[in-house]
């Protein structure tokens, strides 16, 4: 039986209020560094659409945007010009203040190098997004934070320091703290990067289960293996979309 990742039998906790359809939206979306070297454009005038449910998997050499793409996807970066719309938000109009109260219930980001606070219990770092979020209470937060780490298998370690996992469970450990606001999207940079082949595989297959409980997941791996497993794949080189299939 395929295990149901999903807190909420599947609700997503966001409203249906998508662009022309899509839950992402990216129009003429540019992105430029100012350097001591000079200008550096990381995204060049990008055009994409992403449908609710999709896995997305994105690809490009280093330093061909792939990263800075899904930073603005997110909220972590803004744009330097264009629009970016994200379930009908339009998040490159969002202050400061209003992008990390959205980005809070809206996006879960797993990153490559997983970022679990290390004085803090797994279980604890599980459940601190929910009190940055101001949701639920202390117990339902303790009880979702407890599902969420049985749904990605590593319950017995609730109460273990991170330093004392392997980075295959920091990583599923990541995975259950990007689902503890029940985010319609989870965003992934290079999450398989620093793992074993058999830890990328129980990420993945992790992934695979949570777009079949209606989430969307967009992930940026070098893996061409891997990221044939998505739905589509993106292609990016000098801050263009050159292919998506």
């Amino acid at each position: 039986m395929k295990r149901r990742i999903n807190g909420r039998n599947g609700d997503s906790g966001a409203k249906s209020k998508f662009t022309n359809g899509s839950l992402i939206e990216l129009c003429g979306v540019g992105k430029a560094y100012h350097t001591g070297a000079g200008d550096f454009t990381a995204l060049n005038g990008v055009n994409l659409k992403i449908d609710p449910g999709e896995f997305v998997s994105i690809i490009g050499k280093s330093g061909s945007g792939k990263t800075t793409l899904i930073n603005v996807l997110t909220g972590i970066d803004s744009p330097t010009e264009g629009e970016i719309y994200v379930n009908g938000t339009p998040i490159h109009d969002l202050s400061e203040g209003q992008m990390a109260k959205w980005r809070g219930k809206s996006i879960g980001v797993v990153f490559q190098f997983f970022q679990i606070l290390p004085t803090l219990t797994i279980l604890e770092n599980v459940m601190l997004p929910m009190g940055f979020a101001n949701l639920y209470t202390r117990q339902e937060r303790r009880e979702r934070a407890m599902h969420l780490l049985d749904q990605v298998g590593i319950a017995e370690y609730a109460q273990e320091f991170p330093s004392r996992l392997s980075g295959g469970l920091q990583q599923r450990a990541a995975i259950a703290r990007a689902l503890a606001n029940d985010p319609p999207i989870i965003a992934s940079d290079e999450p398989t990067g620093n793992l074993d082949s058999r830890s990328a595989e129980m990420v993945m297959r992790l992934f695979e289960d949570l777009v079949d409980d209606g989430k969307t997941i967009l992930m940026v791996t070098h893996d061409g293996d891997l990221a044939r497993r998505a739905n589509r794949t993106i292609m990016i080189a000098d801050g263009e979309i050159i292919k998506s299939v």
